[in-house]
């Protein structure tokens, strides 16, 4: 019998002003919070991108939003 960990799949949609923290800092930043989820052009497009505000410095950074499934990069909520 075989057991397979999934974790909870993360969606674009329900990312709005969730809390992350950077297992490496970016720029002396650990804390995040996803202020905007960018929309493609045409909509009929799939969602890539989304922005994340650092709580702190209030700088913002565009990555993609897959980025924060990879657990070596992101745990999700502040730690």
């Amino acid at each position: 019998m075989t057991h397979s960990k999934q974790k909870n799949p993360i969606s674009p949609k329900k990312l709005l002003l969730t809390k992350w923290t950077a297992v490496q800092p970016l720029k002396k930043e650990k804390h995040f919070l996803v202020s905007k989820v960018i929309l493609p052009e045409p909509p009929s497009e799939k969602i890539e991108y989304i922005e994340l505000e650092a709580v702190y410095s209030k700088n913002i950074f565009q990555i993609a939003w897959r980025e924060l499934s990879d657990p070596s990069l992101w745990i999700q909520g502040w730690k």
